[in-house]
């Protein structure tokens, strides 16, 4: 009797459903929407790569967890958590910082970050560990950053290539490695980025993370289920480019090419989850449990379906979701601040105007591919062929130059390109070049690097001048394009990279030097094309 008088002075305390407070609810989760509109314009385009293909699915998966979940909500939604409105500060000074350094990932990441803290702020605590899990999923819609992507795709690469050869020698077919080219002798097969497996990484990783919280066993059991498709992917599609190897070998390069070549794909796909489902056939077939195997899995959804109004909610309970209301309403506010901020015009030389012939170096000025020019999105760039009268090796120089890095328009790292193009990056280090000072009169600091791909090698050395700073590292040039961007409405920079061929490794010290005095020679020439700290 005590317990039931407690529940209904309970209830007695709840106000009836308030229909407003939902209404409210899908106006701030508009207003978040139009906030980091930008940011998720440029994520849903998952069409254009076919690793992130599966992203149209991820969100009507959560909003499934979520419908399974519904019974248990009711009781667990009590009141709203303030922790929510300190994230939401904390999600929109990232936002802040996306935007002003043109990092669409750190928005996208915020918006996610903003999202979790406008539910917290609504449903509480309790009412989030009743739905995190789908909360958590969406995070497998985010594209990973391009230097992460990169560079994880080199080493998928390597390892793909290394394992394939394995497969193609069990055939006892001779076969050579270099790098990721495995040659056949009559054939070279390039493993290339689609080949790294991320196609089948991502999609499998996001399917292994809903299976094994679907599937009813111990908490180890689900961590190995979603671990485990990080392997399976790596071996099956090591698999997949060892039986192409042997089909080139009998059949001929077509076997590598066109319908085949993608059939085989979603071969190999399948055949991933087909040994995720042997996996967890294995875990049933060893337990002591009497379900079936398919009753381990947990696709029931809710005995009966919950209105609105069997959640009750009140404005003194949800008192931090109004203050979390009223932080996005002022940040849709002063987005048209944001929007309309310009940079301020700098005064420079154009490239056209760049030496082509200086202290003994002759150039040949080539041009970048329309395509290409459109996903750099450069303000003004040069790139030319210098060659010493006394050298026969030739020195490849780029500059790429942004007078704004607003909306998408930034400067592409080559830490980020070149595993991209198939190279891999060796010997990554920073370096000062003696007799060659910046702008503060220190000596210049350049990144170098090793690059190899198949037989060929090149020494590759690049920087970042911005705003008369000499930089090196990619997120320290991020941090001051977002702190002048505030403080100076400045985000101009340009990367400058060297490249010259090395033919001989055992004669690498010859290409060094190549390279090193061409930058001796060239870069006291950049101030008067890439304005300093004073404009």
């Amino acid at each position: 009797m005590v317990s039931e008088a407690v529940n209904n002075s309970t209830r007695d305390e709840v106000s009836p459903p308030n229909y407003l407070l939902w209404g409210l609810l899908v106006l701030a989760v508009g207003a978040l929407g139009f906030i980091f509109y930008d940011g998720l314009e440029l994520m849903v385009k998952w069409w254009e790569r076919d690793e992130y293909s599966h992203g149209y699915m991820i969100p009507l998966v959560a909003f499934y967890l979520i419908w399974q979940k519904q019974e248990e909500l009711p009781a667990a939604v009590i009141k709203g958590s303030w922790t929510g409105v300190a994230l939401l500060v904390v999600g929109l000074f990232v936002f802040l910082m996306g935007e002003l350094s043109s990092i669409y990932t750190v928005i996208q990441y915020a918006f996610l970050l903003s999202l979790f803290a406008l539910i917290l702020s609504f449903v509480g605590w309790s009412g989030v560990r009743v739905i995190w899990v789908a909360l958590a999923y969406l995070v497998f819609m985010i594209p990973l950053p391009s230097f992460i992507y990169n560079n994880l795709s080199s080493e998928l690469q390597l390892i793909s290539s290394s394992l394939g050869v394995f497969v193609i020698r069990l055939f006892d077919i001779s076969v050579y490695l270099e790098g990721n080219v495995i040659d056949l002798g009559s054939y070279q097969l390039q493993v290339v980025e689609a080949c790294s497996g991320l196609r089948y990484l991502f999609p499998l990783m996001s399917f292994g993370f809903l299976i094994a919280y679907l599937f009813k066993g111990p908490i180890w059991q689900k961590v190995v289920l979603f671990l485990s498709t990080i392997p399976i992917t790596i071996l099956m599609n090591s698999f997949r480019i060892g039986v192409i190897g042997v089909t080139v070998e009998y059949w001929g390069i077509e076997m590598a090419e066109g319908f085949l070549h993608d059939f085989e794909g979603w071969v190999i796909f399948m055949g991933c989850l087909g040994v995720l489902a042997i996996e967890m056939w294995c875990f049933h077939y060893f337990s002591t449990t009497k379900l079936k195997f398919w009753d381990r899995i947990d696709l029931d959804g809710p005995a009966s379906n919950i209105a609105l109004a069997d959640i009750a909610i009140n404005w003194k309970n949800q008192r931090p979701f109004v203050a979390c209301l009223v932080l996005l309403l002022g940040a849709v506010a002063t987005m048209p601040m944001l929007e309309t901020r310009e940079d301020k015009t700098l005064d420079r030389q154009s490239f056209n105007q760049f030496p082509l012939y200086y202290k003994g170096w002759r150039g040949r000025e080539t041009a970048l591919e329309e395509n290409v020019l459109a996903t750099l999105k450069l303000t003004d760039y040069i790139t030319a062929n210098y060659r010493l009268s006394d050298a026969r090796l030739p020195v490849d120089f780029y500059v790429a130059y942004y007078d704004s890095q607003r909306k998408g328009a930034s400067i592409h790292s080559p830490r980020s390109c070149i595993p991209g193009g198939g190279w891999v990056m060796t010997g990554l280090e920073e370096r000062e070049i003696d007799g060659v000072v910046n702008s503060d009169g220190a000596p210049l600091k350049v990144n170098r690097a090793l690059i190899r791909k198949g037989n060929s090698a090149q020494i590759v050395y690049y920087w970042f001048e911005q705003r008369g700073r000499n930089i090196t590292n990619e997120y320290m040039a991020k941090w001051y394009m977002f702190w002048d961007s505030m403080t100076l409405n400045r985000t101009d920079g340009a990367l400058l990279r060297v490249v010259v061929p090395v033919p001989d490794i055992a004669d690498i010290a010859a290409s060094e030097q190549l390279g090193l005095r061409f930058i001796e020679d060239f870069y006291p020439l950049m101030s008067d094309y890439i304005p300093g700290k004073e404009q």
